[in-house]
């Protein structure tokens, strides 16, 4: 059981065999077997999927979904389709954690590690050998934390 879990993964989600049916596979069935709240880094493309994911099964069963947020200014540069899904999903967030007042280099990091360091386990869509997802997956390892790989 893992009562804490974390999502990370690609923000382009085309041409690399992102399966939502699969995600939301994994999200019920984490839920089913304990897990009580998941974190969600709020970026676009893999997280935002994770969210709105999490966000269906609230329906039916009580769980937390945590925005974590590495910088109040986020999306000042999402398209404003991308921004209007993003609101949505923060309306259905139980807690909106922002860890810095603005960007600055290295912040998404620090967000992804924040989300690792309170995880008992991370649900990951990797598909490159590089890039924040890449560090997040392996920063989880080294920490002894459960990789769901999807």
């Amino acid at each position: 059981m893992y009562r804490v879990c974390a999502f990370t993964g690609h923000r382009n989600l085309n041409n690399c065999g992102f399966d939502a049916a699969l995600l939301d596979r994994v999200v019920r069935n984490l839920i089913i077997t304990g897990t009580e709240e998941f974190l969600c880094g709020m970026a676009v493309g893999f997280d935002l999927a994770a969210a709105e994911a999490v966000i269906y099964h609230k329906q039916k069963y009580a769980v937390k979904l945590t925005a974590c947020i590495p910088c109040a200014n986020q999306t000042h540069l999402f398209s404003a389709r991308i921004k209007a899904r993003y609101e949505n999903i923060i309306r259905y967030c139980d807690e909106v954690i922002t860890l810095a007042p603005a960007y600055y280099d290295g912040c998404m990091l620090e967000r992804n590690r924040f989300m690792v360091d309170r995880c008992d386990a991370l649900v990951s869509f990797l598909r490159r050998n590089g890039g924040g997802t890449y560090y997040t997956v392996n920063y989880a390892r080294k920490a002894g934390k459960r990789i769901i790989e999807l």
